[in-house]
């Protein structure tokens, strides 16, 4: 805390909690049933349950914490197509037509929240404003073009070439080798976000009960008992929508996803001067490292928000702090006096296919594993499968059926994680 990159009043909550109140929700008696019961308000439970809720069904979400306490509030607010595998590699695991299909789960997301910002109404600093992806050394800016050039009927994305000798008409550092706009990515306030999905969730007299753990869900022919630590509730169907959060109340999901800590902070603020300078088309902004770092302007252009994974196992957001601000600095060298007025962390659920999984185990519905990208996707499958427990065709997806997988002695502590980043560290650094 006394390191002199922190400013005095550093804190360890997200610099976007300090714009958004948080709801004052009321505490009513757990009902004795609902129709319909989600674990998790974050994007996902949320977008699920007002889906049932206006397709007519009772419908109650518990959350451990508040509301949206978790990554739903705590990302860097970056908006792209979501899905990471490339056609080709799954064009080989599931033929060229599902692989269209799955890839196009990432362009129908962005397209989605787009229009479910705008129909709701949703104040949250929504903007199509592109992605300004950096390449690390030569090989990877070839790459990109390479990759650019050779896309897919149907899935393309808009992408072209920024030449490194072009390069600050996109980013005020030299610190990459070019790189891609991405054109049709967005940013939004993520936190403003969220309170907008809740607002509208409780006008639709969806009951949420915050700090309210579940315990137990036991199935019986006629539905689920959901023990909480504030009473049982019967219900009729439930959907577990903990992303990198999931626990021991669904040890089969949670064989399924790997929590990874994300680190963020966010700058004291920067002069205006400056931050047109460093960020002058207001883009979102990522780079080709393994371990990747994303970053961008704050809505209002005051600060700069700089996340990325930077240990190699969980650690305190005051230790993670100047890290990330040394890797920022070697990127804009101008920020070097420029200190650190937030730090804090967010868990991610990635899955060891790298592909965001829905479906339904053992009667219960499900949507997680977003890896890092989950604003649009985490909402829009929380939509869909909301649509798949109403029987709605509609909610039909390029994902669906896909095999969810886990691998042998994993049981939801990621083990291999720390030898995994060292690996990827190693070979950021040589440039491979």
């Amino acid at each position: 805390m006394h390191n002199p990159v922190f400013t005095d009043d550093c804190k360890t909550t997200p610099y976007w909690w300090d714009h958004t109140p948080r709801l004052e929700l009321p505490s009513p008696a757990m009902p004795a049933k609902a129709d319909v019961v989600v674990i998790g308000a974050g994007y996902t439970g949320l977008c699920a349950a007002l889906h049932t809720a206006r397709g007519g069904r009772s419908t109650v979400v518990i959350d451990a914490e508040d509301a949206g306490w978790g990554c739903s509030t705590r990302n860097g607010g970056q908006i792209s197509t979501s899905l990471k595998p490339e056609f080709e590699k799954l064009s080989s695991q599931y033929g060229a037509k599902d692989a269209f299909n799955i890839l196009k789960e990432g362009h129908n997301a962005l397209a989605w929240i787009e229009d479910f910002v705008a129909s709701e109404e949703i104040d949250c600093h929504f903007k199509i404003c592109g992605k300004f992806l950096g390449a690390h050394n030569p090989v990877q800016y070839e790459y990109l073009g390479n990759k650019i050039g050779d896309q897919v009927k149907g899935l393309e994305s808009g992408a072209y070439l920024v030449p490194r000798a072009e390069q600050h008409s996109e980013l005020g550092s030299d610190f990459y080798h070019g790189g891609v706009v991405f054109p049709k990515y967005a940013s939004v306030d993520p936190a403003r976000l969220h309170h907008g999905i809740l607002k509208r969730v409780l006008d639709a007299q969806v009951t949420v009960f915050e700090r309210c753990q579940a315990l137990s869900i036991d199935r019986d022919s006629n539905g689920f008992r959901v023990t909480t630590s504030r009473g049982s509730i019967w219900a009729g169907d439930v959907i577990v929508a903990t992303n990198g959060y999931t626990s021991t109340l669904t040890p089969w999901h949670r064989r399924r996803i790997i929590p990874i800590g994300s680190y963020v902070i966010s700058t004291e603020p920067v002069a205006p001067s400056l931050m047109d300078r460093l960020i002058p088309r207001d883009r979102m902004i990522g780079d080709t490292r393994r371990l990747v770092y994303y970053y961008r302007s704050s809505p209002d252009r005051k600060r700069i928000v700089f996340g990325g994974r930077v240990s190699l196992a969980e650690s305190d957001p005051f230790i993670t702090g100047p890290k990330l601000y040394a890797s920022m600095v070697k990127i804009f060298p101008e920020l070097a006096q420029t200190r650190i007025s937030h730090s804090w962390v967010g868990f991610v659920g990635y899955t060891f296919d790298t592909l965001p999984h829905l479906g339904k185990h053992g009667g219960i519905h499900y949507a997680m594993g977003y890896c890092g990208s989950g604003v649009a996707m985490a909402s829009y499958l929380g939509m869909r499968v909301g649509q798949q427990l109403l029987g709605q065709k509609e909610g039909q997806t390029g994902l669906d059926g896909l095999s969810f997988q886990t691998r042998p002695l994993y049981t939801g502590k990621p083990w291999f994680l720390s030898a995994s980043i060292l690996a990827y560290r190693w070979l950021d650094r040589l440039n491979i």
